[in-house]
């Protein structure tokens, strides 16, 4: 797989995505966006992958969207009947929406690690990753205000299952930092570690942990709990009763007890292509 803006990597049942542009501030450029469903596609195809762990280099995170692309895309799209471009501005957006559609929807959790600034574009892939680890010096900026537009790739959309209203619309309307310290109090992060290396090393670590269960019930809790976003509570009940009813009667119950009961660590299969 040939990338650009993008490492991949996968060993151990863990696939590794980083960032690769430090000294661009891994801003999000014209090949960023189909890279990471590539990478997201190879993933679903790959089922020796448990978990994923998405990091950066560099002194930052992201800068977010790379003005200067963004800004030549905003003007080859000009000319001829307005409606038509903007039925067109439409289904750009729609595309940069699926770069991290492709992450909230992956099929094993994701596990992403910041430091220093994580800004725009960068708030929009972290709130659709699973857990959040980040670096003491760590922030965080609904950047978008600052350049006169709306958040649109995700940000508004997903960051109200992760914080109180209130210091939402505070963080969207001011555009203000969100350091790290804040974001734990808040649960925003799961945790934060001194440096870059500690966060990557907790990372790693829960990656690892989480690759030791049961594939198939991991798999289970991410469908069940994104589920339970968009229905009542009703509705995910109802959900997870045919999950149970469908996928317990593989062998990883049997498993996990059997192993419990021995006091030891159980195996899983890998699941099905």
């Amino acid at each position: 797989m040939e990338l650009k803006t993008l490492d991949y990597s996968v060993s151990d049942g863990i696939a590794r995505i980083t960032l690769c542009r430090p000294a661009e501030l891994n801003t999000m450029n014209g090949d960023f966006w189909p890279e990471m469903v590539q990478v997201f596609k190879a993933i679903e195809h790959d089922m020796a992958v448990r978990c994923v762990i998405l990091a950066s280099t560099g002194k930052h995170f992201t800068a977010g969207l790379d003005l200067k692309w963004a800004g030549q895309n905003a003007a080859a799209s000009t000319g001829g009947d307005l409606g038509r471009q903007r039925e067109a501005f439409r289904r750009h957006v729609k595309e940069l929406q699926e770069s991290f559609k492709v992450i909230d929807d992956c099929r094993v959790p994701v596990i992403v690690v910041t430091q220093g600034g994580c800004i725009g574009g960068g708030v929009d892939l972290v709130t659709a990753c699973d857990i959040r680890i980040c670096s003491s010096e760590a922030y965080f900026t609904i950047q978008e205000i600052n350049v006169g537009i709306v958040a649109d790739v995700g940000t508004l959309q997903r960051i109200p299952h992760l914080l109180p209203q209130g210091l939402i619309r505070e963080l969207a309307y001011t555009g203000r930092k969100f350091p790290a310290a804040e974001a734990l109090r808040y649960g925003f992060v799961n945790r934060v570690e001194d440096t870059h290396a500690d966060a990557l090393a907790a990372a790693d670590v829960m990656a690892r942990e989480i690759c030791a269960k049961s594939p198939l019930a991991i798999t289970g809790i991410k469908q069940v709990l994104n589920y339970g976003r968009e229905h009542s509570i009703a509705d995910g009940l109802e959900y997870v009763a045919v999950w149970n009813a469908g996928m317990l009667q593989g062998e990883d119950m049997k498993e996990a007890v059997k192993a419990q009961m021995a006091r030891l660590s159980a195996t899983y299969a890998n699941l099905k292509a």
